[in-house]
């Protein structure tokens, strides 16, 4: 909230005295490393790589610079060509923290589909809201471009710009559109959390839903307070768990999904071929993740190295960085997409684990600052 320039209550023009400046995100630390001491990069299958690096191209601008590497990619038809691509066209940096540590968080993420309609029925009793007419968003990068990460979301209240509504008002009040109802309400928070999905309506239709806005709140993760609640155990704060709980505490749901005030709206889309991510173009599963754009540039490859969930099964592929998320924060962190329904529900709610990344970058261009 703009609280030293919203605040005045006079008709002289408002001028706002300079935003402190923002406390800078944690450096990382781009480490060069040679291809051969990465894990697993030598039997690494590299042709799907190349051909999910070949899609976010349509997003890149001429500008980029991975805007060379987009105009290559196009000459790579096999196994044999993406290898050499990617060995000559880029270097590998092991991604630290500012501290050095070189593995951090991985999660996964998927598109999920709810069985749901366009009218209200007693069985589809949830709604699925639309972006608000009277939702604000002001993007102050032009003045301060260090906040080109960071939009202000509220509402207008007379001459004032407020905090939008928390999850529980928007609950309560109903203050925008709705695009469909579904059933079940763990459900409805879980595709928010993943910021795209598909609603299944009863004629056999598919209602395709892309990430519109969010309301400004922070984001408070459901599993963490149900374990300092003492509801779940650590080792059982899964989204399988946290269905489970919902379940068998729905007098306890509605306090529970509302510690989260953070709350996200959506629109609808035309059918394709996956979820957009924040790229701007669709996700393929396994192939994409979720990073901190702070960091790691969107459209990148990254290799990530990791273990399959709840496995010690590595997991080690060169993936791209096409998408972001309101709890990927952090230069070694990612969430990988694993795609749509249910079998890629169950893996990405198990993942979370420790692993790590590599970016791959221009040879003839210093790493990202």
């Amino acid at each position: 909230m703009l609280a030293g320039c919203a605040a005045l209550e006079r008709p002289a023009p408002c001028v706002c005295p300079p935003l402190p400046k923002p406390a800078p995100a944690p450096a990382a630390r781009f480490d060069p490393a040679p291809f051969d001491a990465i894990p697993g990069w030598r039997s690494a299958e590299l042709l799907p790589s190349a051909r999910a690096f070949a899609a976010g191209c349509a997003a890149i601008p001429e500008a980029s610079p991975l805007a060379d590497a987009c105009r290559s990619i196009a000459a790579v038809a096999d196994e044999a060509g993406a290898r050499r691509f990617f060995e000559e066209t880029f270097a590998a940096y092991a991604i630290r923290t500012a501290e050095g540590e070189p593995a951090g968080l991985v999660t996964g993420y998927y598109e999920p589909v709810l069985a749901g309609s366009r009218v209200r029925t007693e069985r589809y009793r949830y709604p699925v809201y639309g972006l608000p007419g009277d939702l604000v968003v002001v993007d102050l990068a032009a003045l301060y471009p260090e906040l080109r990460h960071m939009r202000l979301r509220g509402r207008l209240e007379g001459r004032r710009v407020v905090p939008y509504y928390s999850r529980q008002e928007i609950e309560t009040q109903g203050a925008a559109p709705v695009l469909a109802w579904v059933a079940d309400p763990v459900e409805l928070f879980f595709l928010q959390i993943q910021g795209s999905g598909q609603i299944r309506l009863e004629n056999g239709e598919r209602l395709r839903l892309g990430y519109a806005d969010q309301n400004g709140h922070p984001y408070r993760s459901l599993g963490r307070f149900l374990v300092e609640r003492g509801e779940l155990p650590l080792e059982r704060a899964s989204m399988q768990g946290i269905q489970a709980w919902a379940q068998a505490n729905p007098d306890k749901l509605s306090e529970a999904l509302n510690a989260n005030p953070s709350y996200v709206f959506f629109r609808e889309r035309e059918a394709g071929p996956g979820p957009l991510g924040a790229l701007g173009v669709a996700l393929t599963p396994g192939y994409s993740i979720a990073v901190d754009p702070r960091h790691v540039p969107l459209g990148a490859p990254v290799y990530l190295a990791t273990t399959q969930p709840l496995s010690d099964a590595p997991l080690e592929r060169l993936v791209m960085a096409q998408d972001t998320g309101g709890a990927i924060r952090g230069a070694v962190r990612a969430d990988f997409y694993w795609g749509t329904g249910p079998e890629a529900g169950a893996l990405a709610g198990r993942m979370r684990q420790q692993g790590r990344l590599w970016l791959l970058w221009p040879k003839d261009l210093p790493p990202p600052k």
